[in-house]
């Protein structure tokens, strides 16, 4: 078993997206594979990845391609798997049982921020596992990261994902329909946001999405679609009624039927605007 520190072992990213590509930068990974070749690093499969790093970050899109990746991968005792991606708290949990079966270290990993904020350490990692194998990870996660928290076993951070998450997109929508409603008051949409930003209405979610929804810049920083499907998975986490989320995902569902499904999760506002 390899028991060199995380920080001097050589590291791959699975899955070359905003978030992948942002990791990469900010932990000097020398492989990355994704299912697009042109976004590939030094590697022409995945298997590749797996052979030549001592350590793993998965940037999937859900927790079921993740457990395709790992099912025809090559792992090895000692190895560290880093799952970031934003999945199925039971499938993550079930993951992580499976990879210490194998003498593989498993983390689920996930992330409260976007790509942009990553690349200025400016997110918050929600980490389950196995505490020691946290504790041996801290160094790497202070790389891109302004606090690691441990937040329980296999899965729990997959859990706190979503309950986040939930929080987050409703404040996305509540400002979204603010904004729609000032414009049709006949408010200005930036005059509305700068008092807004300075009443008890504030969330920091103005700072982010404010200007994007007013000049309907929707270049992504997440894309609209995967808060659809984290929607999804919240509302299938729990038997619990969760009538905001209901309504959420209905608004959501309404702008990728209008086009809005690779753009910016500030699209939103396109579902309050369009009739």
């Amino acid at each position: 078993m390899n028991t060199s520190s995380p920080t001097t072992r050589s590291i791959g990213i699975i899955g070359m997206g905003l978030m992948g590509k942002a990791l990469m930068t900010m932990l000097d990974a020398t492989r990355g594979w994704d299912v697009i070749p042109a976004h590939c690093v030094n590697a022409a499969t995945a298997g590749e990845v797996f052979a030549n790093s001592d350590c793993l970050f998965l940037c999937l899109p859900n927790s079921g391609i993740v457990r395709e990746v790992l099912r025809d991968a090559e792992l090895r005792p000692g190895q560290i798997i880093i799952d970031t991606s934003t999945g199925d708290p039971r499938e993550m949990a079930a993951l992580g049982a499976e990879m210490v079966a194998l003498g593989v270290l498993y983390l689920d990993a996930t992330i409260s921020g976007s790509s942009a904020q990553l690349m200025r350490r400016e997110v918050l990692v929600m980490v389950g596992g196995d505490p020691d194998v946290f504790q041996q990870c801290r160094d790497l996660f202070a790389r891109f990261s302004r606090e690691a928290i441990h937040v329980g076993p296999c899965g729990s951070g997959a859990k706190m994902k979503l309950v986040t998450n939930l929080v987050l997109g409703l404040n996305r929508a509540a400002l979204a329909e603010g904004l729609a409603f000032a414009w049709d008051l006949d408010l200005d949409p930036a005059m509305t946001l700068d008092v807004m930003r300075r009443s008890m209405a504030y969330s920091r979610i103005m700072d982010t999405k404010g200007e994007k929804m007013i000049l309907q810049d929707f270049t992504p920083q997440a894309k609209l679609s995967q808060h659809l499907k984290d929607v999804n998975l919240m509302l299938a986490a729990t038997g619990m009624k969760l009538p905001l989320s209901e309504t959420h995902r209905e608004l959501l569902e309404k702008a990728v039927a209008l086009g809005c499904g690779d753009l910016d999760n500030s699209a939103i506002i396109k579902a309050f605007l369009e009739p």
